[in-house]
């Protein structure tokens, strides 16, 4: 018999079953809609919902537009960051400082500036007019900056203890980074792995200023037409919410997979 503590709290000692878990679910989400029911409740303003209506063909093909730019520059990302992190840690010292300023020019820069610059600048010098790719190349840099970071600390959190403990095994060094970094550096940066691949796919709604007709210049289109704000924003919460949620349950999924002691 579930004693009544165990319904409500979770800890190490006491395992939560599917029943308990689904049942503080429910409670979860039962506060959460009754705090937004009550502030909607208490606000004097006229949903208009029918105008927005009208238009939800834009709001599919936006949201289409940005997932297919999310999932592009979400492995490009990640490749631009392991080869910065690589970069950062070569004896090369040439590629050493390269990859250092690249990545400190993009984290020291506002993102904004990043897209004028490389689409009206760099983009138009040598004749790349795709704004979708371009797009999405300026989204993997940007992003692939502090995934270099999350990557280069996650090795470098790596003992010298174990790396020295491989070598005395007769390891080489392909192994030890397949069998004794990589494996480490996964479970350390996939927490803030998560949270970047979060942030990059709300960043694309800032690619609206190139005229890349993702998710949110769909609906600030609407809501020109409309001049229903709410309605026009409310979808494009839900749809950003659509497309982050998934990755902040798969990283989960992913840190129990490989969870051990370290």
């Amino acid at each position: 018999m579930i004693k009544l503590k165990n319904l409500f709290l979770q800890g190490d000692d006491h395992p939560v079953g599917n029943f308990v878990k689904t049942l503080n679910i429910i409670i979860a989400a039962i506060i959460l809609i009754l705090f937004f029911y009550i502030t909607f409740v208490r606000l004097t303003y006229d949903f208009h919902w029918d105008s927005v209506w009208k238009y939800r063909s834009k709001f599919v093909q936006g949201f289409m537009v940005t997932l297919g730019i999310s999932l592009v520059s979400l492995f490009m990302s990640l490749v631009i960051g392991t080869i910065l992190a690589a970069g950062q840690r070569t004896k090369v010292i040439s590629l050493h400082m390269l990859s250092r300023m690249v990545v400190e020019i993009i984290r020291g820069t506002p993102f904004l500036v990043q897209i004028l610059v490389f689409f009206y600048v760099v983009a138009d010098a040598f004749g790349f007019e795709n704004r979708f790719l371009v797009g999405a190349f300026i989204l993997s840099l940007f992003s692939g900056a502090y995934i270099s970071e999350m990557i280069r600390a996650g090795i470098e959190s790596v003992g010298s203890s174990q790396l020295e403990s491989a070598r005395s095994l007769g390891l080489t060094k392909l192994q030890i980074y397949l069998h004794v970094v990589v494996p480490q550096v996964i479970k350390r940066v996939l927490p803030s792995l998560a949270g970047q691949f979060a942030s990059l796919i709300k960043d694309s709604s800032l690619l609206s200023i190139i005229a890349v007709r993702e998710f949110t210049m769909n609906a600030q289109e609407v809501n020109a037409f409309t001049y229903s704000t709410l309605e026009s924003y409310f979808p494009l919460a839900i749809g950003y919410l659509l497309l982050t949620f998934p990755i902040s349950l798969f990283s989960r999924y992913l840190e129990k997979r490989y969870h051990y002691e370290s």
